[in-house]
């Protein structure tokens, strides 16, 4: 059996977008045990709260908050290709 070649094209780049979105799901929870959070947004108000001090991770609040975002747009890719 043979697949057309457009078939065979949106597999690919399927597979490609799931093993990304494997990639940063596995950052987003090692961020999120790291400081017990399940989000940007949690870990926000751990600030406020002054449960989490700011001057040591706010770098890792802002590699949180892209992974975030990148897993919500290779998830819209996902549908899109589905």
């Amino acid at each position: 059996m043979r697949l057309p070649v457009a078939d065979l094209v949106r597999q690919g780049v399927r597979a490609l977008v799931e093993n990304q979105l494997l990639q940063v799901d596995a950052q987003i929870l090692a961020l999120h045990g790291k400081y017990q959070v399940s989000s940007v947004a949690e870990m926000e108000q751990r600030y406020r709260d002054g449960t989490l001090e700011e001057s040591e991770t706010w770098r890792d609040l802002q590699q949180l908050d892209h992974l975030e975002f990148e897993r919500d747009r290779l998830q819209g890719l996902l549908e899109a290709l589905a």
